[in-house]
């Protein structure tokens, strides 16, 4: 009797409701009743702590009775089913998922992911296909319109293809397009327009000189000049290459500068020739001195063969010039004392080169190359027969000549037609259009430095006139004189310009409008005096018209 008393009162004393409590939070580990099997105990009310542990299989049993537990860190790895349902008794009876840990939830985790992935890629797909849609029909409509604005470009082409400006740039001794700054460089010479040399003709210019000055050092000391010691000495001073074909060049420009000869037994003091070898001597051709005297190159003479030299380039670019004229709609005709600059579309840097002239080249001597060559000296040691069979042979090998057939005549060019944009304009009004543009290139081809830079003061006038005029009224004086007035218009002006020259356009002004602006020498100073109640706009408008006349 009393022995069952303690144990009512150990059974009553264990904390049962707790543990239940504690195991019911985690009801993913726990297996429904309806899936449990029926071997399976079913835990009483009353019953011990011990939770009930689900049978294994069979085999698995066997495999596991006699092995060690598996160590603690070994990789977790769940049955299919339990991975596709956290609930089966599987999952949750295994011995290997008593507790919950991170690893299992990353691996579940991680296996739902693939049965997810293709549901949330659907919905992206067919927003992308409709986008792809719109971006490949506006990719046409580019197209199109591309292809429409190509056809028009073409079209225009073709309609001032008959115009002598439209050129293609040069291209280079390879096949290859000039860089810019041989293309253009006669639009980055300094200083006024002028007759400007293509970059080509320069470079030429520059080694005919270097050439001249290692010619006259070897032929004041009386040595025989050849190619040779030239071609380094100017390779030396100008950093470029230099070859035969620039000596045939210069001789082109400039025949009477230099006699050239194939000599030998010339001594040479190097490995890369023979005393017995021909070399290209060069020798200056030189007016004879009074007396018996050898003439000798000197500065003075340097300096003018420099000069004929660059007369004779500026004379081919001439014959270029002249031609391009003859070539406009209408036609140009300029006297050549009056030219002192190039048409504006005429490309300097276009001229095509100069062909260099033919050298004198060594004596060839006969030597047997060819089986042919060698046939033709032996056939005297041939018999007869031999000789004519070897004739038939080549007579049989030989392709039959085709007749010549008849050139073809070239189709009669069409008469040029007005461009797209100009269709509709009276041919008279575009005449008219064409010979005042004409007449405007003409002057401004025939204008003198001196011209250019009174034109160019007169551009200024106007702002120059504004500029004087509120220094006026800031100064609030009748008169100021002229080193005072300079200095505050160079400080005002938005162009740099030196107090002398300021000068120069002050004067000028006082020319033109002696009615506004008068000066006023008094001693050693010269006043200037400003006409302050008169219309600033008139005053500017007349210089404007005084410009515009002075242009034309």
């Amino acid at each position: 009797m009393a022995q069952c008393r303690v144990t009512d009162f150990f059974a009553r004393r264990r904390p049962r409701p707790r543990a239940a409590s504690s195991w019911a939070k985690r009801t993913w580990r726990t297996p429904s009743p309806a899936k449990l099997e029926p071997s399976a105990p079913v835990p009483t009310k009353g019953g011990s702590r011990k939770r009930a542990r689900p049978s294994a299989e069979p085999a698995r049993e066997e495999l596991t009775r006699d092995k060690p537990a598996p160590p603690a860190r070994r990789k977790l790895r769940l049955p299919a089913d339990a991975v596709s349902d956290p609930a089966s008794p599987a999952a949750s009876g295994s011995p290997e998922h008593s507790s919950p840990s991170k690893k299992t939830k990353k691996v579940i985790s991680a296996g739902q992911l693939p049965n997810l992935a293709p549901q949330e890629d659907k919905v992206p797909s067919k927003a992308t296909f409709s986008e792809l849609k719109l971006c490949l029909q506006r990719a046409r409509e580019l197209g199109a319109r591309v292809q429409e604005l190509r056809t028009s470009t073409q079209r225009n082409d073709a309609g001032e293809s008959s115009t002598p400006e439209a050129k293609e740039h040069p291209a280079g001794p390879c096949g290859e397009k000039a860089p810019a700054y041989q293309r253009f460089h006669a639009l980055a010479q300094p200083g006024l327009p002028g007759l400007v040399l293509p970059y080509k003709y320069q470079v030429l210019a520059e080694m005919f000189r270097s050439m001249d000055t290692i010619v006259g050092m070897l032929y004041n000391r009386s040595e025989t000049v050849t190619f040779a010691k030239v071609k380094q000495g100017v390779q030396d001073m100008m950093r470029k290459r230099f070859e035969e074909r620039n000596v045939g060049q210069i001789k082109t420009v400039y025949p009477t500068s230099y006699r050239f000869r194939q000599e030998r037994n010339v001594p040479t003091f190097k490995d890369g020739f023979k005393k017995s070898d021909y070399q290209l001597t060069i020798e200056p051709l030189l007016d004879q001195e009074i007396g018996n005297m050898v003439p000798q190159l000197t500065a003075s003479r340097l300096l003018q063969r420099r000069q004929v030299f660059s007369q004779n380039l500026v004379e081919r670019v001439r014959e270029h010039h002249r031609a391009f004229l003859a070539s406009l709609n209408p036609p140009m005709v300029v006297p050549e004392d009056q030219l002192t600059r190039w048409h504006p579309r005429f490309n300097v840097d276009e001229v095509p080169d100069i062909e260099p002239a033919e050298l004198p080249q060594p004596p060839t001597t006969e030597k047997v190359a060819t089986a042919q060559e060698v046939l033709a000296q032996a056939r005297s040691l041939m018999s007869p027969r031999m000789e004519k069979a070897l004739s038939d042979l080549a007579l049989r090998t030989a392709k039959p000549s085709s007749p010549g057939s008849p050139s073809p005549e070239l189709p009669a060019t069409p008469p040029a037609t007005p461009p797209a944009p100009l269709k509709g304009v009276s041919q008279d009004l575009l005449e008219r259009i064409r010979a005042k543009e004409a007449q405007k290139q003409l002057a401004q081809m025939t204008r003198r430095p001196e011209q250019e830079q009174r034109l160019q003061r007169l551009e200024r006038l106007p702002e120059l006139a504004r500029v004087l005029r509120s220094i006026f009224v800031s100064e609030r004086k009748l008169a100021l004189t002229m080193e005072v007035a300079c200095t505050r218009m160079v400080g005002s002006y938005h162009t740099a310009m030196s107090p002398g020259e300021m000068e120069k356009h002050v004067q000028l002004l006082s020319e033109l409008l002696p009615d506004w602006l008068s000066l006023h020498r008094i001693r050693t100073d010269t006043y200037v005096k400003l006409d302050k109640a008169a219309d600033l706009a008139v005053v500017t408008a007349r210089l404007a018209c005084l410009a515009r006349a002075e242009a034309l």
